[in-house]
């Protein structure tokens, strides 16, 4: 059913936890399947260069997660914001269709997290959607 890639980063994933001192964080959730997601950037010199999350879910929820950080470090705000759903689930050698929406929610939880930093710092948001079923102000926990 998962691929070896969505097993790996199940069984080890990257950059779990909770990040101090972040420039940007980005909660969402799915009330109907429960996961939620929160992820923590740091951003300097318009680059990602520390990137933590934390993930309530089941195991395509954390491989997600863990991969959609390993993605966008080292990546300007610009190239992470490109990153979409199905980039993270190609990364992940695929998931299973009842499963993609585990990588819409760790591709949203980024972009939230961009948002997040570029409104503290009185940066344009301008043509970046978030999607409006899920959490976005951090109240599925955050």
């Amino acid at each position: 059913m998962y691929s070896a890639k969505v097993m790996e980063h199940f069984s080890n994933p990257r950059n779990v936890g909770v990040m101090e001192n972040f420039s940007g964080v980005g909660t969402v959730g799915n009330p109907v399947c429960g996961d939620i997601m929160k992820i923590f950037i740091k951003v300097e010199e318009n680059k990602i260069s520390d990137i933590k999350f934390q993930t309530f879910g089941c195991g395509a929820a954390i491989a997600t997660s863990s991969m959609v950080t390993e993605l966008a470090k080292g990546k300007t705000i610009e190239e992470a914001l490109k990153l979409t759903n199905l980039a993270v689930a190609e990364a992940l050698d695929g998931l299973p269709p009842v499963k993609m929406h585990c990588s819409n929610l760790a591709a949203d939880a980024l972009k939230a997290a961009i948002v997040d930093y570029l409104l503290k710092n009185g940066l344009p948001t301008d043509g970046i959607e978030l999607d409006k079923q899920c959490c976005h102000h951090g109240c599925c926990g955050g």
